[in-house]
């Protein structure tokens, strides 16, 4: 192994592992809610906390863990948060109760954040600019094939070995990732000391706490003034962030204001929320129609969602090469557009027994389109990001990634619950009351994607016409990585 050390494409794996285990856990576990119900006697309010608890540990230390690898080292931080992830996953397959799941849980939220920002960091340390947006498209692709198949893959786990392995599976690819970071990955830090924001990060994490709480258990708590309190609590303590950030421009700040001087990074940063909203405006309710008005299995309903996985991984390293050859502008556009128009398809072809082939054709469009956009998305995000900045840029973008997830679940969650609920009350029954709810909730993905499709026309295109910006931004790596 040692001819692979500091090999960009190797790199590319070892990060690329990591990385998978943490999205998959964000969507494998709701699967497998009815069976943890059972086995732990634990209450759905519980079992719930075991899915949002890891979200919620994740979104507020994600700024912090990124900036953290800038100043310590990214490799340090990966293997860490590898460690800590598989240490986690490890205590939830055998947590013998509730609680100690949801704690485990939080230790995977813990692990998952030192890791995940660190990815894209390491991606533009070791790759020249002008082969970026392959590496990217392939991460993209590794980031669509975990967040996609997780329903699959989790029905896949909970029908033949049992609930406690959609877990216990994270412990061989953390292991393997371990290894590979040692062996392969080049521990790339600067030569200064560095100082380190504690009064940011405690009010970065306060603010994110307080609106991630809010946002994923408003519904849980009927939208009451305790949660519009905690939600207005987060809004001023970001606007008290934003301005001790200020301050600290000079002096090593943990969210560099220059990062937002880039056109095409502010863009980016507001796409991800969009487009994390219209995905999970999508699968949320989608996969609650397959199994509770077409009564699929969890491992059928998985299936069905299967093509989008697919069709994703195939389309994301050739979008990924194509964006360093055009450019990410108009890939991003033409991949929202089919996002959007598989989501309208899906919506018109729902019915009260449509048969499952019939959804196919449309989550391949979705899966295309998806495929389209993640690797544009993050190579024009981090194109221009010097690599001493990569860290807080990949924190502040995946932060950005999550709170859009938890905004999307939140609202989706809503108008999905309340259309439901006027439409039994009407005397409707289950199956078309859900369908009415289900037309009523799409709207809002779309309509987020129709906004995402609009700001891409403020994106800079970049093509290799233009080659001052990748001399500058290639310059660095290579010298970073000698």
């Amino acid at each position: 192994m040692r001819k692979w050390a500091g090999n960009p494409w190797a790199v590319l794996v070892t990060v690329s592992l990591g990385f998978f285990m943490t999205l998959l856990d964000l969507t494998i576990v709701n699967i497998a809610i009815p069976e943890m119900i059972d086995a732990l006697g634990a209450t759905l309010d519980q079992t719930l906390w075991v899915v949002s608890g890891y979200a919620l540990v994740l979104a507020v230390l994600l700024i912090t863990a990124g900036r953290l690898g800038d100043l310590w080292g990214q490799r340090r931080l990966f293997a860490s948060g590898v460690v800590v992830f598989t240490l986690a996953s490890v205590a939830c397959g055998l947590a013998p109760n509730a609680g100690l799941l949801i704690a485990a849980r939080g230790l995977q939220g813990l692990g998952a954040a030192l890791l995940a920002p660190q990815t894209m960091a390491l991606i533009v340390s070791v790759f020249p600019a002008q082969r970026r947006g392959t590496a990217m498209g392939i991460w993209g692709m590794v980031a669509g094939l975990a967040t996609l198949s997780g329903p699959t893959l989790g029905g896949t786990l909970v029908s033949t070995v049992g609930w406690r392995w959609i877990f216990l599976v994270n412990v061989p690819i953390g292991v393997a990732a371990l290894v590979m970071t040692y062996l392969v990955v080049p521990d790339v830090r600067g030569g200064r000391s560095h100082r380190f924001d504690l009064v940011g990060v405690l009010i970065a994490t306060a603010a994110l706490f307080c609106l991630a709480f809010g946002l994923q258990e408003g519904g849980r708590y009927d939208w009451g003034a305790g949660v519009w309190a905690l939600l207005a609590a987060g809004v001023a303590l970001v606007a008290g962030f934003l301005v001790h950030q200020r301050r600290k421009q000079d002096r090593e700040p943990l969210v560099p204001f220059v990062l937002f001087r880039d056109r095409n990074f502010t863009v980016m940063t507001v796409l991800v929320a969009l487009v994390s909203m219209a995905m999970i405006g999508l699968v949320l309710p989608f996969n609650l129609y397959l199994q509770s008005v077409l009564h699929m299995s969890a491992l059928k309903a998985g299936l069905v969602l299967a093509p989008s996985s697919l069709v994703s991984m195939v389309t994301g390293p050739f979008a990924g090469r194509l964006s360093d050859r055009i450019g990410g502008k108009y890939l991003l556009m033409a991949g929202l557009s089919l996002y959007a128009a598989g989501m309208v398809a899906i919506a018109l072809i729902a019915g009260p027994a449509t048969p499952w082939y019939l959804f196919a054709p449309a989550t391949a469009v979705t899966g295309l389109g998806i495929g389209c956009v993640v690797a544009p998305m993050s190579t024009e995000a981090m194109r221009h990001v010097e690599p001493r900045l990569a860290g807080a840029a990949s924190g502040v973008n995946n932060t950005i990634r999550q709170i859009g997830s938890v905004i999307g679940a939140a609202s989706v969650g809503a108008l999905l619950q309340g259309r439901l609920a006027a439409e039994l009350a009407a005397g409707a029954t289950y199956g078309d009351a859900f369908l009415a709810a289900l037309h009523v909730t799409a709207v809002l993905p779309i309509a987020a994607l129709g906004i995402a499709v609009l700001l891409c026309l403020l994106v800079r295109n970049h093509t290799k016409q233009q080659p001052a910006p990748s001399t500058r931004s290639s310059a660095a790596p290579a010298a970073s990585g000698a």
